[in-house]
């Protein structure tokens, strides 16, 4: 009773708590499971009754056919429990697999709803560490510790048998049964904190190799693979040495329960022998004591191991649970106008201001862009140009002013609406593991091949994919490493161009193409842009000279606006680019 009242007070339970809505779900499951285990352990209980019968009738003379039917009680009673103990693990154990399965969707589903900050505060190993690690120790709390804590407690029913034979007998057999408690309450709390510490250098781990595998070519370029290995043997040597801290804790608690149980066993020995000697207890009753105090073994060594599943899985389920109370900031809310099933594309900004950590990114954005309208951004490196963009699909909140589509501000359109009907390729375009079709078709239903060719063709990839042995089912590489920087940025704006969006938004997405191919995409988009709102980035004055307006960022401020022609006679920032570009082509002629 100690130990359950002190479990349900410790921060452990309070991390577990996140469950019960999972637990809910299966709540059918796992009242039939319960049923298993009463069936299991009820079966496991009948046969030592069975043989102390048996061994009664041995001492008092039996016969064969009476012996016969004593063993083939026993037999089948073993049979029965082990069918009921087969039901058991297949419910609760199955059910643990179902959790598992919609906590693993649901923490995938919560990250992707989450802010471009977050990703900035938490490293990818650390969150694919609490994704499979720290889930599978959740997963072990809510199967195999449920399973062995519900056996535990109805095995308890033991002593009330063991009662019935004998009280005196019980109550010198239970003497170490006070000190497990005491035991279990203490190795508890290290448990926990032992667990958490691993959990948190595995996720260490986790992200260190995530981050060389990544690199790789950084790492190998600077010659840094025994360094890296070095780095990597520090966090792996305090990982074993914690792991040993938590194996020392582990072996101490099982050995002082298999010894207390052992002592338990030498007291009924002694004792219970002396009963028989004094014919107080017949031999039969003996051994169906002694066989109902080793069913109690087990259970009595398992609850050791259940605390070190809840102690485990509780500090997993913390470090999930830290994501989980991260709420997204940007979100459908009650501003939200469920209506709207489309947007023309109008995009205007009214005394934007954003910062980000206290440092000021946009100040004082005011600017129109009109539906069907090309604008071009040009800047410095830093000013605010990406972030500006950033705005326009909601991946970052303005803290001031206002940000309208279509007239309207920008939280009155579904989240859902509003990106589907915009094609963004970043600057860092990211291509997933998977063919240079699903590539390009990501983000839409189902496209047919025609489509995919199409937009390939828009792109200017189509030449480089007919080179390829698959063509079109080429499998990439991680992040698309077996492909240039070039042909990367070329199927990321085949990607945007296949969703035909309403609004498409190009952020310095041809800086790797030569000019050359620049200008034939370009020409291409000019089709695709027509009665699309498009905004284009980049730090070429080739790429945005023929935009319907251009804009320049300096320092988060918008310095200059008109076409270039305009520009040009303005004689500043972008004047200044223009003549140095055009400087640098003419030395590359000569």
């Amino acid at each position: 009773m100690a130990v359950r009242i002190n479990l349900a007070r410790s921060s452990a339970i309070k991390e577990l708590k996140t469950l019960r809505k999972y637990l809910s779900r299966y709540k059918k499951q796992y009242i039939i499971g319960a049923f298993f285990v009463l069936f299991t352990t009820g079966f496991s209980m009948l046969g030592p009754w069975v043989l102390k019968f048996a061994i009664d009738q041995l001492t008092a003379g039996i016969t064969s056919q009476l012996l016969l039917k004593y063993a083939g009680l026993l037999v089948g009673v073993a049979l029965i429990e082990g069918i009921f103990r087969f039901l058991m693990r297949q419910t609760i154990i199955g059910v643990s697999r179902k959790i598992e399965y919609n906590l693993r969707n649901d923490f995938l589903s919560h990250l992707q709803k989450l802010p471009q900050s977050f990703y900035q505060q938490f490293k990818t190993g650390d969150l694919m560490a609490r994704a499979t690690n720290d889930l599978e120790a959740v997963r072990q709390v809510v199967g195999p510790a449920i399973m062995y804590a519900s056996t535990t407690i109805v095995s308890l029913a033991a002593f009330g048998i063991m009662w019935q034979i004998n009280v005196e007998l019980t109550l010198l057999a239970m003497i170490p049964f006070p000190i497990m408690a005491l035991i279990v309450w203490w190795m508890a709390r290290k448990l926990h904190k032992a667990y958490a510490k691993i959990q948190t250098q595995y996720a260490a781990i986790t992200s260190r190799v995530q981050e060389n595998l990544s690199g790789i070519r950084v790492v190998k370029a600077y010659v840094q693979e025994a360094s890296e290995t070095e780095s990597f043997k520090e966090l792996n040597r305090d990982y074993i040495n914690l792991n040993l801290s938590l194996a020392k804790i582990r072996g101490f608690m099982q050995a002082a329960m298999t010894f207390l149980v052992g002592i338990g066993s030498l007291i009924v020995l002694w004792f219970g022998g002396r009963l028989v000697i004094l014919d107080q207890i017949s031999l039969g009753e003996f051994v169906a004591f002694s066989a109902y105090l080793a069913n109690l073994t087990w259970p009595m060594i398992a609850l050791g191991w259940v605390i070190n599943l809840i102690q485990q899985g509780a500090a997993s389920m913390g470090r999930m649970n830290r994501i989980f109370e991260v709420e997204p900031d940007i979100k459908n809310d009650q501003r939200t106008d469920s209506t709207i099933e489309k947007i023309a594309g109008e995009i205007e900004f009214r005394g934007v201001n954003f910062s980000y950590n206290g440092t000021s990114i946009l100040k004082n954005i005011d600017l129109k862009i009109d539906k069907g309208m090309t604008l071009a951004i040009v800047g410095p490196t830093g000013s605010g140009k990406s972030t500006l963009i950033n705005l326009i699909p909601r991946l970052f909140e303005p803290q001031e002013g206002e940000l309208l589509i279509d007239g309207r501000k920008i939280q009155e359109i579904p989240l859902e609406v509003l990106r589907r009907n915009i094609g963004y390729v970043p600057q860092e375009t990211f291509l997933f593991s998977d063919t240079i079709k699903s590539n390009i078709g990501f983000g839409v239903e189902s496209p047919s091949l025609e489509e995919i060719e199409e937009a390939a063709v828009i792109s200017q990839i189509e030449k480089d994919v007919a080179d390829f042995p698959d063509q079109y089912d080429t499998m990439l590489g991680e992040r698309g490493i077996n492909i240039s920087g070039g042909q990367k940025q070329r199927t990321a704006i085949a990607r945007a161009v296949l969703r035909q969006p309403r609004i498409l938004i190009l952020d310095d997405c041809l800086s790797a193409v030569d000019t050359y191919t620049e200008e034939a995409i370009l020409g291409r988009l000019r089709e695709v842009m027509r009665n699309r709102t498009s905004i284009i980035v980049s730090h070429r004055i080739s790429t945005v000279k023929d935009a319907d307006l251009i804009i320049v960022i300096v320092d988060g401020e918008i310095t200059e606006r008109g076409t270039h022609d305009e520009l040009l006679v303005l004689g500043g920032v972008y004047a200044g680019l223009h003549k140095k570009q055009l400087l640098e082509q003419e030395l590359e002629e000569c």
